[in-house]
């Protein structure tokens, strides 16, 4: 009996708990919490993740196609997916960079499959004061996982640019402009580029046309997270 009563408590004590709630669970991530998550509706614009009352294509990208072809959201950036964001982000939770992989994965099909797999560059100056950069991070766990090759030097971001946040897309365009360079042989490949947020979509237009001009043939998003208008987010939330 006291066997058994220690073998308990060890159970409790060393058990894997669930990141959000801190419940017992198999997984990273207990059942309720996990259905809790912000996910996106499978009715979105296929090309900028956007929702739409049908899987589509929506106006803005017929009017002015990006130069990615599609793109793979895992949820919105709305509680508690914008907290495990920033706390892989900004406080080196490193051990969250798996499971939020694991959230975009599961929204990739065999179909999605590319020939390798690209993540958002950091500018030397960034990664030297974060020490890693998240995308790749995330990249690294949805290359182990899918099978694609993770191509983690072919692309540099050879512009510190400032932040993005809070600029219109027009200056959002301007401000990322001649950020990347690749030197890598894309022709004929089909490339994923997987990043963390997408928020107007301005910084993956960006590298997309590079990846472009080294002769992929097509290239998608791949992102945990998509940012919605206010509009958009608050009927999301009441779905």
């Amino acid at each position: 009996m006291k066997l058994n009563n220690r073998l308990n408590i060890m159970h409790v004590l060393f058990a894997k708990r669930c990141l959000l709630c801190g419940s017992v669970s198999e997984r990273d991530l207990c059942p309720p919490c996990h259905d809790s998550l912000p996910h996106l509706s499978s009715h979105h614009c296929m090309v900028c993740a956007l929702p739409l009352a049908t899987a589509s294509v929506c106006g803005a990208c017929l009017a002015n196609p990006p130069a990615f072809e599609r793109s793979i959201a895992a949820a919105s950036y709305a509680f508690p997916i914008d907290a495990l964001l920033h706390s892989l982000k900004y406080e080196a939770k490193l051990a969250l960079a798996p499971v939020l992989a694991d959230l975009l994965t599961v929204r990739i099909s065999p179909a999605d499959l590319p020939d390798f797999i690209l993540a958002m560059p950091l500018h030397p100056a960034k990664l030297r004061e974060r020490g890693f950069n998240q995308a790749l991070e995330i990249a690294r766990g949805v290359s182990k996982t899918t099978g694609v090759e993770l191509l983690p030097l072919a692309c540099r971001r050879v512009r510190d640019t400032r932040s993005q946040t809070g600029l219109p897309w027009k200056e959002r365009e301007k401000n990322i402009r001649g950020a990347f360079t690749c030197e890598a042989d894309l022709s004929g490949r089909r490339i994923a580029i997987v990043d963390d947020v997408m928020t107007t979509g301005a910084t993956l237009n960006e590298l997309a046309k590079v990846l472009r001009e080294r002769g992929a043939c097509n290239v998608s998003a791949w992102v945990v997270a998509r940012t919605l208008p206010d509009r958009l987010a608050q009927a999301h939330s009441e779905s």
